[in-house]
């Protein structure tokens, strides 16, 4: 029998787009809020004897919870095997201490998830394009992780937005790696800026590494937030004489306004973001592009579920 797919609620769109990428069946889950907030959560679907996906990103602790409690939930029902594919891992501001007494939260959200119940057939998570490689080794117990990349859906955006001899650029020397192997893949050049830091909590560009002179430019992130360190490389690499900035990210966070800053600095003819947060499905007009992380996932399951097809 094939995999059934579930979701948390934030992820139930993603869910029924890869459905549709896969030609895997939905589960059915029933939920209710309670008065005081307590969440009513029933397995509808028979899951016994049968493998379960759950769809569902850590955006937040009330969502990582519905993570843990749907997969939980599985495995009692009795699923021979859990496959949960995570979009977008939060808490990456705190993957690591820098001070002694810092709680490393991104370690304490995948021993969470690792303390889900062992399915029979084992417990697998799959990640998308993780803001720190290391966090996979965060995950304890049988776990197995995963570390996918949407590498093919952002050089097939970059090779849409940037039009004829397009420079393909990063916000800091600290994506340079990762923009020059799309680069490489694009056949086209990389481009990163130098910061000095001020204090802090302040930084200045001071220099860019590659010519953008009547240039389009595309930036990629792996994730915009807050947008600030965007808009500082965007308006150096206009200020060089790029004819256009696009930027591309994985994770549109979009917290603290970013959307609207971005949209309103003037700097960018658009934005592509894929689907794996929820923030960037509201509704936002032309100026946002939104890809769907379907296909990645699907590839991921056709490889690991093959003979159930």
């Amino acid at each position: 029998m094939k995999p059934l797919i579930f979701s948390v609620p934030s992820y139930d769109r993603l869910a029924k787009d890869l459905c549709r990428a896969s030609g895997l069946p939905a589960g059915s889950v029933e939920r209710e809020v309670f008065p005081d907030g307590e969440r009513y959560v029933r397995i509808a679907s028979p899951v016994a004897g049968r493998d379960a996906v759950v769809v569902g990103g850590t955006i937040d602790d009330g969502a990582c919870l519905d993570v843990f409690d749907l997969a939980c939930g599985l495995v009692k029902e009795g699923c021979r095997s859990l496959t949960l594919l995570i979009p977008y891992f939060g808490y990456s501001t705190m993957e690591r201490a820098a001070k002694r007494g810092e709680v490393v939260t991104a370690k304490n959200r995948a021993r969470l998830l690792s303390a889900i119940p062992p399915a029979p057939l084992g417990n697998r998570v799959a990640l998308l394009d993780l803001h720190s490689d290391g966090i996979t080794h965060y995950f304890e117990g049988g776990v197995v992780p995963a570390h996918l990349y949407a590498k093919p859906l952002i050089l097939k955006a970059a090779r849409a937005a940037g039009g004829k001899g397009f420079v393909m650029a990063c916000v800091d020397s600290g994506r340079a790696k990762w923009v020059e192997s799309l680069a490489n893949d694009l056949g086209t050049t990389a481009a990163f800026v130098f910061k000095r830091r001020i204090d802090g909590r302040r930084t200045e560009i001071v220099g860019i590494s590659a010519d953008v002179k009547n240039k389009p430019v595309v930036i990629y992130d792996d994730m915009i937030r807050t947008g600030g360190s965007l808009i500082d490389a965007a308006r150096a690499y206009k200020k060089a004489g790029a004819s256009k900035v696009v930027a591309i990210a994985t994770h549109g966070v979009f917290a603290e306004g970013a959307f609207e800053k971005l949209k309103s600095c003037g700097l960018f003819e658009k934005i592509v973001v894929t689907d794996s947060h929820p923030a960037a499905l509201a509704p936002r007009g032309r100026f946002l592009q939104v890809v769907s992380t379907a296909p990645v996932f699907s590839a991921f399951l056709r490889g690991n579920y093959h003979e159930t097809h």
